[in-house]
């Protein structure tokens, strides 16, 4: 049967399950979108092709179902580059269609030309260009292939001549879905049973490969009488009816996981690729389990790295292992979750002023959203109130940037994640700085009459990044946003807005803005000064602070300093009282 090469791709997309396709439309992309206009697929009309990388890839990696998203010639494409490095960093699946010139002025400068082999190839596993139309079915089929096995975007850069080129099309290349079971030898697990069993303090660190194997990590880590922490990514799937679970370690995390990670003498580290090596043990024997061999021993040092899927291998090594029988080192451990469950629900109230704590807030959200409700938030102080705050239950999802730590990610993310599930609950926790970069898909929510819920912190400043300039001692500059009411430009566009400055309704507010039918938006004024306090306080960062308040009073700033200084109060009292 002849068809244009648009409609070849169209149909192979189709076929490998894409359900949208995220994109602003362009004339180097009419032939695409008139493909997809006669198929199955959804055409998502963002009003930024960044925003449409960044939903068609949490779409992908939360659904585990192929996205797409689409650019025109020239800055069309360039502008999904980063929602497609978001995808990337975080091995989700994704299909990018890049639109090109016609293949006859390419090479000689014209408007718009841009080689974006050069632009992808950092930023995708696929990303090839379509000669000549009797490839359009094979290339398509290779970058479904390659996002489905190597777990990143592909890219099929599309000239417009080709794409209208027309072929006969009778080869039926199609795009597969292995489920290989991966896990290491016999003997490789005989040698890690031998490491667990001389280990005095054993500990269990969990990362993000752990989906889907919490009963299994239960299972390990009671007959090993270990405690477990995880990564942040792995919150999910970790952290819900868990008698061994310690939280998160890192900057983000908190002290009963980072004295997990700092007390143990042997750490199983399973599915995890936490990047930051200084809060590994530094004396521990460490068995790495990885289904991708060249994470093993790239963070720390490791005496035993292994290749395999969490879940197969756990099946496997669970029963190699002898039953232990000293649960010190679990109680020393249980004991310290203890007091940081208990810091942070102190963090969780109102207090006796009328700031409006984001971790209140943040836990009014977690109380009052559906069992099944997926979050997401923004980097910054967003990102750390959702990881520590927001509750899970084994039905419950939560995504942030944590890989390529973008601003402005939740949103369009949020976006993304309610057209791949329509019937749950989708929140985004905005900061002020992000939710302004990208406002205009605000016009994409409406349009498209998805009840997203926005939750705004609205402090008037990019406050992560104030907070890293005062502790390396430096006075903040260039942070402030003089903020509109986000609530009344909601209403402008047509979506529910409510705000809120203190605490006396917002409990009430909270619920209303969540029970909303349709997209609503809630503008919160939280406190500026807000500290994120990681589970160890260093010394050069005491000494930065004070050196960044004693610059602040001098230059005539002291109302900022009293900011501060009542917030590190409000939680030095929450950690020692």
């Amino acid at each position: 049967m002849n068809k244009n090469a648009a409609q070849i791709m169209i149909e192979v997309l189709e076929l490998a399950g894409v359900k949208h396709i995220y994109g602003v439309v362009g004339d180097t992309l009419n032939h695409v979108t008139d493909a997809i206009s006669k198929s199955s697929i959804e055409w998502v009309h963002t009003r930024h092709e960044e925003v449409g990388a960044f939903a068609a890839g949490a779409e992908s990696y939360m659904s585990g179902v192929l996205a797409g998203c689409a650019g025109s010639c020239g800055p069309g494409s360039l502008h999904l580059i980063n929602g497609v490095y978001e995808a990337h960093r975080n091995h989700a699946p994704l299909i990018v269609i890049a639109s090109q010139i016609d293949t006859m002025s390419l090479g000689l400068d014209m408007p718009q030309e841009v080689d974006f082999k050069k632009v992808f190839s950092d930023c995708s596993v696929f990303c090839e260009q379509i000669y000549n139309a009797e490839q359009a079915r094979r290339i398509a089929v290779l970058a479904c292939q390659a996002a489905i096995s190597k777990k990143g975007p592909a890219v099929i850069i599309l000239p417009v001549d080709i794409s209208n080129a027309v072929v006969s099309d009778s080869i039926p290349y199609s795009a597969h879905f292995p489920n290989p079971v991966r896990r290491p030898s016999d003997a490789e697990l005989q040698q890690t049973a031998s490491i667990i069993a001389k280990g005095q303090k054993i500990g269990i660190y969990a990362g993000a490969g752990c989906q889907g194997a919490h009963d299994l990590l239960i299972a390990l880590a009671k007959k090993i009488k270990a405690p477990i922490a995880h990564t942040s990514r792995a919150k999910d799937f970790v952290e819900y009816d868990n008698p061994f679970n310690l939280g998160m370690t890192g900057i983000l995390g908190v002290q009963s996981g980072f004295h997990m990670m700092t007390e143990c003498d042997t750490l199983v580290l399973l599915g995890a690729d936490f990047a930051w090596g200084q809060f590994y043990p530094q004396h521990a024997q460490i068995i790495q389990i990885d289904r991708d061999a060249s994470r093993l021993g790239r963070r720390h040092p490791v005496a035993l790295g292994l290749e395999g899927d969490i879940i197969p291998s756990l099946e496997a090594l669970i029963p190699l292992l002898q039953e232990r029988t000293d649960d010190r080192f679990l109680k020393e451990c249980l004991e310290e979750r203890k007091k940081t469950e208990a810091i942070l629900e102190a963090e969780e109230q109102p207090g006796n002023s009328n700031v409006i704590h984001p971790q209140y807030l943040t836990s009014l959200i977690s109380k009052y959203a559906d069992d099944d409700a997926i979050l997401t938030a923004d980097t910054g102080t967003a990102m750390v109130w959702s990881l520590r705050h927001f509750k899970t239950n084994g039905k419950r999802r939560t995504m942030v940037s944590l890989r390529h730590a973008t601003m402005a990610n939740a949103m369009p993310m949020a976006l993304g994640l309610k057209k791949a599930y329509p019937n749950r609950q989708v929140i985004s926790l905005s900061g002020d700085g992000g939710i302004a970069m990208l406002m205009g898909d605000l016009l994409t929510i409406r349009q498209e009459n998805l009840p997203i819920k926005i939750a705004v912190l609205n402090n008037g400043a990019l406050d992560f990044v104030e907070m890293e300039m005062k502790v390396e001692g430096l006075l903040n500059h260039y942070t402030d946003l003089n903020n509109p009411s986000f609530a009344k430009i909601a209403e402008a566009i047509g979506i529910k807005g409510f705000e809120a400055s203190d605490n006396s309704n917002l409990e009430q507010t909270v619920r209303d803005f969540l029970a909303h039918p349709g997209p609503a938006l809630l503008d919160v004024h939280t406190n500026r000064y807000e500290l994120v306090m990681p589970p160890e306080v260093k010394a050069s960062k005491v000494v930065g602070m004070a050196t960044y308040s004693a610059k602040a009073i001098l230059g005539g700033r002291a109302s900022d300093v009293k900011g501060v200084v009542e917030s590190a109060i409000h939680n030095f009292k929450n950690k020692f009282s």
